[in-house]
């Protein structure tokens, strides 16, 4: 998301180095081409005049402090001006009410509402310790019921059954009396959607509101639709008293115009953002920490995050400790460590966080790394249980047979293998206590010499 608007903007500032103050006639070129990348970004026309006219108001005149350059004050006024547009922070719910809390989630068909509603579901279970109860009201559709009531099972939360034949201002009623009696801690309602806007849809999603008196009223609409996700918006919160939004498949958008201009344009807040298709592809929506991301100043918080929600610690601890006793290190123990970087989403996913500073330059694309890991992983699954455990008896027969089995060249099962042979060394070195200490600093990551590193 945003990586198209990210290379414009990182550009547009070079031009202001070596200038003592920050004039209209210095900036003017620089405004023209943000101009040009937000409108290419797909953002709506009135929100980027708006935009511009508040960045050149704060910029013109501004004095550049000691030891800064006018191009790095103005990328901070350019930060600040896109954390107000996309509006304050607010990190998901406060879940304040009296349980059972009811969120309602609408949009059109096609927006990812049923997946979303998991995903959310997930999001309080795993993260905010709820009991969470999951309802379809969806209809014209059951394949829609039973996609939901699977997809509870897999993010740890209840479903309550949905039949056909009732009504779904019924269902949902009958859905919240089960909240209370079960003594659920959330309640989400799934509602149906339509290719369209029609006044039959807003009808059934009022009626069902006022039967449950959802404490959230979402609205879930695609962030690759552009211009049409911002008037989507737009019209549901004409008809429909919505407390926010969340934008799907924000992974998939370059441009993420939607982003910048859904919270504009309708003066609803971004409350999540969906950026995959797994269980956990759904993170609360921080401004602060997008705009940096836009700036190409990355989002280093959620890269510690996603280290910590995802590595093995006790894995991490028990490969320190083998190393460190001298039992050296094998090809399961790096399999393991290819399996933990892969749970991470991989280089391109961690690569993506980081400053883009500090991505210039880097020995390979990230798509390549991922790849390279993929076949690496598939080289040692070709090995057999004494290949992984004594690599030493893998002779040239062998390495054909793995690189068959594999389905690779035989040069890539040796250019593993040297690879290996230089972490075995540098593992080598590492006895006693200064491996486990540098495994703990870095939290089960790659040990030196790791491919690609």
């Amino acid at each position: 998301m945003f990586d198209t608007l990210s290379q414009r903007l990182s550009k547009t500032v070079q031009d202001l180095r070596g200038k003592g103050r920050i004039s209209e006639d210095n900036i003017g070129e620089t405004l023209r081409e943000v101009r040009m990348a937000l409108l290419e970004a797909d953002v709506a026309l009135p929100v980027v005049k708006g935009f511009i006219d508040s960045v050149k108001q704060k910029a013109l005149g501004a004095e550049v402090a000691t030891s800064l350059t006018p191009g790095q004050v103005f990328v901070s006024i350019l930060h600040r001006e896109l954390i107000d547009l996309m509006g304050g922070a607010r990190a998901g719910f406060e879940l304040r009410a009296q349980p059972p809390y009811i969120v309602l989630l609408a949009g059109l068909q096609g927006a990812g509402k049923t997946t979303t509603a998991a995903k959310l579901a997930r999001w309080l279970v795993e993260t905010q310790r709820k009991r969470v109860l999951l309802v379809s009201t969806d209809v014209r559709r059951p394949a829609a019921i039973l996609q939901l009531e699977r997809l509870a099972a897999q993010v740890g939360a209840d479903f309550f059954p949905s039949d056909p034949a009732v009504a779904p201002t019924t269902i949902a009623s009958q859905a919240v009396e089960r909240a209370r009696s079960g003594v659920y801690d959330v309640l989400i309602v799934d509602t149906a959607g339509r290719l369209h806007m029609d006044a039959a849809l807003m009808d059934e999603v009022r009626e069902i509101d006022r039967a449950v008196g959802a404490h959230e009223r979402l609205f879930v609409v695609d962030s690759m639709a552009g211009q049409d996700a911002v008037n989507a918006a737009r019209s549901f919160g004409e008809s429909l008293d919505l407390t926010g939004v969340i934008l799907t498949k924000a992974d998939g958008d370059a441009r993420g115009g939607a982003a910048l201009s859904v919270r504009q344009v309708t003066g609803k807040p971004i409350v999540f953002v969906g950026v995959g298709e797994k269980p956990d592809a759904l993170q609360p929506f921080d401004p602060e920490r997008m705009a940096g991301r836009i700036l190409g100043m990355g989002d280093v918080v959620a890269l510690v995050e996603q280290v910590q929600g995802k590595v093995d610690a006790v894995e991490a601890e028990r490969l320190a400790r083998k190393v460190a006793k001298g039992q050296g290190f094998d090809f399961y123990d790096l399999r393991g460590q290819l399996e933990q970087l892969q749970k991470m989403g991989g280089i391109g996913a961690l690569m993506d966080k980081l400053p883009t500073h500090l991505t210039k330059g880097a020995a390979a694309p990230p798509d390549q790394g991922d790849k390279d890991i993929r076949r690496q992983m598939a080289i040692i699954n070709s090995m057999t249980h004494r290949e992984r455990r004594k690599p030493e008896v893998i002779d040239g027969s062998r390495r054909r047979r793995i690189a068959a089995g594999a389905g690779v060249q035989v040069q890539d099962v040796n250019r593993l293998l040297k690879q290996f042979a230089e972490m075995q060394r540098v593992m080598k070195s590492m006895k006693g206590g200064k491996l486990r200490r540098m495994m703990g600093a870095f939290k089960g990551g790659m040990p030196p010499g790791f491919p690609g590193r």
